[in-house]
């Protein structure tokens, strides 16, 4: 016992400083690597593979040649497959690490400046609801919508309710299309969302409007609102998931914890710096 103790040791203090932190960085990846595919359809493949690869060394030591070579061959082309059958889970885990950019600074809002313009976001959503006219408002956050907006319209005009409520006039050249705001500004309107979901789990009952709002929150980080012409309920797009039945006040503090946490997220490393400089000098 006191040998094994003494083996247990030794090989604690034969572990240096750069290999700690290896298993650190490489723990820490796989963590986020997790988080990046996980409720996706990769994260089913990621399960496959794991069980691929336990079945593996099985086959070999009971010499099943045959099932041990199809396991070898699976592996060998699987990355391929993976990068075309899984194309837009790749690119939204690519977009998620770059939206993580230490030097991202987007425009800052003060107090007034963000309940004014939620305000006027969710006075046009909630008139829009009443009137039941079909609405499609996508909130640009730190993923940059370029291909969309270029499909549409540029207006680059402030955000008010009413050019909000006007521009999805039924029967007008705007209304059937998406409306793209950033910052305090709309930026385009009638713009076209390229695809639609393919996520099997989405209710018949909706309709093209609200298949182009769960895609482009899946493609995005945007917050997507969606305005049914047909009920005149208000939903909310997400990370691929549709949110209903939204009121202005639910609608209110969603968009306000959003724009919060944005606003927290997107402040540069040159500014925290400063912050911590002012929190040492004031304490």
């Amino acid at each position: 016992m006191e040998g094994l103790y003494e083996a247990f040791l030794n090989a604690v203090r034969s572990i240096s400083v750069s290999q700690i932190l290896d298993v650190i960085v490489v723990s820490f990846l796989f963590f986020k690597i997790y988080n990046l595919i996980k409720e996706t359809r990769a994260e089913q493949l990621l399960k496959g593979v794991v069980l691929i690869f336990l079945i593996i060394p099985i086959s070999e030591f009971f010499n099943l040649t045959m099932l041990h070579w199809i396991l070898n061959n699976t592996i060998t082309i699987g990355l391929l497959s993976f990068v075309i059958i899984f194309q837009p889970e790749v690119r939204r885990a690519l977009e998620k690490i770059g939206r993580t950019s230490i030097f991202d600074k987007n425009v800052q809002l003060d107090k007034e400046e963000r309940n004014k313009l939620i305000s006027n976001i969710i006075d046009a959503v909630d008139n829009l609801s009443l009137s039941r006219t079909g609405a499609l408002i996508m909130v640009e956050q730190k993923t940059g919508l370029g291909e969309i907006i270029n499909t549409g319209t540029r207006l680059d005009a402030l955000i008010s309710s009413s050019l909000l409520e006007n521009i999805f006039v039924v029967n007008t050249p705007l209304h059937d299309g998406a409306c793209i705001l950033r910052d305090k500004r709309i930026v385009a309107a009638g713009c076209f969302v390229p695809s639609l979901t393919t996520n099997g789990t989405i209710g018949q009952h909706l309709g093209t409007r609200h298949r182009a709002a769960i895609s482009a929150s899946e493609n995005s980080d945007a917050i997507v609102i969606v305005v049914s012409e047909e009920t005149g309920i208000i939903s909310l797009a997400i990370n691929g998931k549709l949110l209903r039945n939204y009121n202005k006040e639910k609608l209110r503090n969603v968009l306000l914890a959003f724009m919060e946490k944005n606003e927290r997220d997107n402040i540069g490393v040159g500014e925290k710096v400063k912050q911590w400089i002012k929190k040492r000098k004031s304490s």
